[in-house]
């Protein structure tokens, strides 16, 4: 297996809960965070086609609920990238990249089941 990177932001408690469940468990990963590393497009266009966009992108959180309303409407995958691009807080996370493919979100038996 190809080292685990995981990408988030350092202060999400998500993100926290995620860490703390593979240092738990001893897997080694590299942090990526994209609120002050940034994320490139080919990583967001691969998550979007592997899971997409609508999964990808958080309208739940405040920097997306924040926008105004014609960049919320006709939204697709160009355009969510577009605004995941510029402002990587709007990215779900924790994303866990294990090579060959990725998991969205922290849920401890999905992570569980991909890593033990």
């Amino acid at each position: 297996m190809s080292a685990i990177r995981l990408y988030g932001i350092k202060a999400c408690d998500t993100m926290k809960k995620a860490r703390s469940w593979l240092d738990e468990k001893g897997v080694a990963y590299d942090f990526h965070d994209y609120k002050s590393v940034g994320i490139d497009r080919e990583s967001l266009a691969k998550w979007c086609v592997e899971h997409g966009w609508e999964v990808i992108l958080n309208r739940a959180g405040t920097t997306f609920r924040k926008l105004d309303d014609t960049q919320k409407a006709d939204l697709d995958q160009a355009k969510a990238i577009e605004l995941m691009l510029a402002q990587p807080s709007m990215i779900k996370r924790p994303v866990l990249d294990l090579g060959e493919r990725t998991l969205v979100g922290f849920k401890p038996d999905a992570y569980a089941a991909a890593l033990e």
